[in-house]
Order: C-alpha cells, then sequence, then structure tokens
C-alpha cells in the first residue's frame, strides 16, 4: 500500500481537514492540562529544508517531540542533496530510515517528485506554490474563534503567492468565499482560479475586497528567492497594505491573520499585529497543534506502542 503524502489541502476530502483542525483542538487543550500523549514513540521525521525558516521548524521539531517521537534536521548541507544526489534516489534512501519526511523548498516539484519515490508520508512544510500547513493552522484559529468558516467571506490582499493559493484551495475544501485583492499581473495560480469557480473573486481594490469579510489575511510582499524585485514591489504594492481603516470596511466581528514573518509598516501597518481583531499569535502557535493532528493522521505508530 502507498503512503498517504500531503502536498497540498486537496489530497484529504474536506471531512478529513475538518477533523484535523478538530483534532488540532483536542491536542491543543491535552497540551494545555499538561496531559501526556505519545501515540509516535520511537517514529522520527526527518526534516528538509533548503528554505529557511522559524515556525515550521519548531512546530514540526516540537510537535515530534510532544507526540512521543524524534525530529531530524537537514539542510542542504547535511546531505548529499546539496551535491547533487538524484531526488528520487534520496527519497529511497531515506524513506527506509524514517517514519515521514517534512520539506520545506522553493519548486513545488520537488516535494511530488521526491513524494513519488518515497516510501512514507511526505509533508509540504511550504512550496513557492502551496502552505497547506499554515492554512490548516489558520482554519483551526478561526474555528476557535469564531466556529465554522463555511459560507463565511474571506478577503485575501497583496500578493498571489503560495499563501493565496493555499487559500483558493481552502475556498474550495471549507466552502467558503474569497476576495482577492492584488495588483494586476501578481494574481494567483489560473488553473487554481478556474477550478474554484464563483467561489472566488478578483478585485484590484482592496476596499472592496475586504466589505462583509469575516477574514482578512495577507502576507510578505516579496517572497524568498524575490530579493531583486523588493523595491518594485514595495512601489506597486503600497496601496495594498493592511491597517485599522481596512479592517474597519470589513464585518464587525473580523479576523485579522498573517502567517509570520511580518514587515511593519509594508504590508502591514506599524500597530495592526496589536489590534484586538489580530489573532496572529494564536494562528502561530496554532501550526504546532495542526501539525500535530497531521503527524498523528498519516505516521502509523510503532508497534506495541
Amino acid at each position: 500500500m502507498s503512503a498517504r503524502h500531503f502536498l497540498s489541502l486537496m489530497d484529504c476530502t474536506p471531512q478529513e481537514l475538518d477533523a484535523l483542525i478538530r483534532r488540532g483542538i483536542e491536542l491543543k487543550e491535552l497540551r494545555e492540562r499538561g496531559v501526556l500523549f505519545e501515540p509516535l514513540k520511537n517514529r522520527i521525521l526527518g526534516m528538509i529544508f533548503e528554505k529557511a525558516s522559524t515556525r515550521t521548524r519548531l512546530s514540526f521539531e516540537a510537535g515530534m517531540i510532544q507526540l512521543g517521537g524524534q525530529a531530524i534536521f537537514l539542510s542542504p548541507r547535511d546531505s548529499q542533496l546539496g551535491r547533487g544526489e538524484p531526488l528520487g534516489d534520496t527519497a529511497i534512501v531515506m524513506s527506509r530510515m524514517l517514519d515521514a519526511v517534512m520539506i520545506r523548498t522553493f519548486s513545488h516539484s520537488t516535494l511530488t517528485e521526491f513524494a513519488a519515490h518515497s516510501q512514507v508520508p511526505v509533508i509540504n512544510g511550504l512550496s513557492d506554490d502551496l502552505h497547506p500547513c499554515q492554512v490548516l493552522a489558520d482554519m483551526q484559529t478561526f474555528l476557535e474563534h469564531r466556529g465554522s468558516i463555511t459560507g463565511k467571506t474571506m478577503a485575501w490582499i497583496g500578493d498571489g503567492n503560495n499563501m493565496c493559493n493555499t487559500y483558493i484551495e481552502a475556498a474550495i475544501q471549507f466552502d467558503f468565499h474569497l476576495h482577492i485583492a492584488c495588483p494586476t499581473g501578481y494574481g494567483p495560480k489560473a488553473s487554481l482560479l478556474a477550478q474554484a469557480g464563483n467561489r472566488v473573486k478578483i478585485f484590484t481594490d482592496p476596499n472592496a475586497a475586504v466589505a462583509g469579510a469575516h477574514l482578512i489575511s495577507t502576507d510578505v510582499w516579496t517572497s524568498m528567492g524575490q530579493e531583486d524585485e523588493v523595491q518594485a514591489r514595495l512601489a506597486l504594492f503600497r496601496p495594498y497594505q493592511v491597517n485599522q481603516a481596512l479592517l474597519d470596511r470589513a464585518e464587525k466581528d473580523v479576523l485579522f491573520m498573517h502567517c509570520l514573518p511580518a514587515h511593519r509598516g509594508e504590508e502591514i501597518s506599524e500597530d495592526l499585529l496589536d489590534d484586538p481583531r489580530s489573532v496572529a499569535w494564536d494562528q502561530a502557535e496554532n501550526r504546532l497543534h495542526a501539525q500535530k493532528a497531521l503527524l498523528e493522521f498519516l505516521v502509523k505508530p510503532a508497534l506495541g506502542s
């Protein structure tokens, strides 16, 4: 039987995704009560980082430890991947020694190729196309604060990047309406928009996009690998800054999220993370709990545990 991978929100059914975020809440409560729960004792997660990260490394490593397992960190300098070993060969070897592999990378094809040769679950910790673990945590955060997001409206403001792409998948899977405001030429993947149909609307005016929104989210204007575009993007995206005045145009109970790290004074105003409508810190913590639920779902417990 082939391994179950999590490269995209579309790799699960809507029912499975709902169960994952509800399980994340349960695991969070167990942690807060100090209950020891170690279903993955003696299991090992390999973590390949081609892109640096704070939250992804901490949440997966701490999550495996809390579930009774262990995690091994690998950068390109720490493996033969950095010296040209074929990706498929690395996947075969690693999957014979590990129980799951998380990869944070640039090209999404790195994930799909690795998964095609892996005997154990492969998890997308981020690619240039998608960031499903983050949005899983975002959906858990919304559920905790406002209940089900089904039928609600979300507004994405800024770059049509991997987060924006993943929110399109979330709109399909969790059945909500998504308004996307971005400059012309910086929209999300056309194939995902076609798949989403009338669930997603594209705007160029952020003020129009947030009307009726129950959730607003954004991300940095320049992602890793786009450093040579910084100055051009700063000028182009300036009208897309999310601030308190923009939140005031949305629903009264609107929540604001940011996947972090944030560039205060750029994509958000200096004070926005301190606004009572911001749940960015809960959102960041929920990476840990949502991913624990995902690991529990994907990784087989050790025999006798």
